[in-house]
């Protein structure tokens, strides 16, 4: 993969956590190296505890490597302040997270259009609730427009916060374990949403999951094991 074709890139990311009383450290990466296309599709699995949400927190900036770098657009992630940091965040990352942390208070409108409250650039804000208005058409909720978060089923609740991840129109989406709290119906629908979304707007996904059936529907798929990543195959998408 030549470099204008790399969105992010880790060059020998690792990572360890201290015991709580500092005499041993645990390994939980190990010189983790991963290029991602823009509009590249990758799933990470591996058994619970492995260090897959560590990896995707790593690459979202919500904590940071032990070693190595994180390059977003090449940029070195690991050489920004907080406020720099926040600013990646906000503008070229959406998160999506098992849980979907939607405000219970708030309309699904208003819960979309929260990431756009913090962003100073007025081109980002400009025309924010036609966009939102139109994503939410895609996903099926525009009679939903005024309802509130406990109004709502699973399912939609998470086709929301995908929505939400979307609004600021990143580069990058990260989904960890997006499908997990959802039934069988209701995962697939959101694992078939998450493709399409990927093909129609470009942006690039990594989602961290144990369903095999979501993994496979990347166009990549690797396994973390032993701290490290190790090709599971390529799917037929």
């Amino acid at each position: 993969m030549t470099t204008e074709l790399v969105l992010l890139q880790l060059e020998n990311v690792s990572k360890r956590y201290d015991s709580p009383g500092g005499e041993t450290s645990l390994p939980v990466l190990k010189n983790i190296h991963l290029s991602v296309a823009p509009g590249d599709s990758v799933a990470i699995i591996g058994p619970s505890g492995s260090g897959k949400s560590t990896l995707l927190n790593i690459i979202g900036t919500l904590d940071r490597p032990g070693g190595g770098r994180v390059l977003l657009g090449g940029e070195d992630l690991s050489a920004l302040d907080e406020d720099r940091l926040a600013q990646v965040r906000n503008r070229q990352i959406g998160f999506i997270f098992q849980a979907h942390h939607l405000l219970p208070h708030c309309s699904v409108l208003e819960n979309v259009l929260v990431p756009t409250l913090a962003s100073k650039d007025t081109g980002t804000r400009q025309g924010a609730e036609a966009r939102a208005r139109q994503l939410l058409e895609r996903v099926g909720l525009s009679e939903r427009l005024s309802h509130r978060p406990g109004q709502l089923s699973g399912g939609e609740r998470q086709r929301v916060a995908v929505v939400r991840a979307l609004i600021n129109q990143p580069k990058l989406l990260l989904a960890d374990e997006p499908t997990g709290a959802l039934d069988r119906a209701s995962s697939q629908n959101l694992a078939q949403l998450l493709v399409d979304l990927n093909q129609e707007t470009g942006v690039a996904l990594i989602t961290v999951t144990h369903a095999l059936e979501l993994a496979h529907r990347m166009r990549r798929v690797y396994e973390l094991r032993d701290g490290a990543l190790h090709p599971g195959g390529r799917s037929d998408q």
